[in-house]
C-alpha cells in the first residue's frame, strides 16, 4: 500500500513540468513573432507622422541647448509641442 501511495505521489510531482514542456511544442507551432518581419511588412510614417517627428526633434534640441532638466524639459516640451506650426507666406491662413 505504501508502495502505492509513493507511486501515486511521484506520478503528481512529475506530471506538471511534462505538461509545461507540452505548453512549450506548442508555441512553437505558431505564428512568428512580430520581431521577424521583413522589412516590406513595415508600414511607413505618414507625412504628418514625419512632421511631428521632426517637430519633436526640434523642440529636444532646444531645450538641450537650454540646458533644461525635469519639470523644467517636461513644462518646455508640452508648450513647444503645442505650438502651433508658423503658416508660410505663400500658403493662405486656415479658414475658421
Amino acid at each position: 500500500m505504501r508502495k502505492l501511495i509513493a507511486a501515486i505521489g511521484l506520478m503528481f510531482v512529475l506530471s506538471p513540468p511534462a505538461l509545461a514542456q507540452d505548453k512549450g511544442k506548442a508555441d512553437a507551432k505558431q505564428a512568428p513573432p512580430a520581431a521577424e518581419k521583413s522589412a516590406k511588412d513595415k508600414k511607413e510614417p505618414t507625412e504628418k507622422q514625419k512632421a511631428q517627428q521632426e517637430k519633436m526633434k526640434a523642440c529636444s534640441k532646444e531645450a538641450s541647448d537650454k540646458k533644461f532638466k525635469g519639470d523644467d524639459r517636461k513644462k518646455f516640451m508640452s508648450e513647444c509641442m503645442s505650438a502651433h506650426p508658423k503658416t508660410d507666406a505663400g500658403k493662405a491662413p486656415a479658414k475658421k
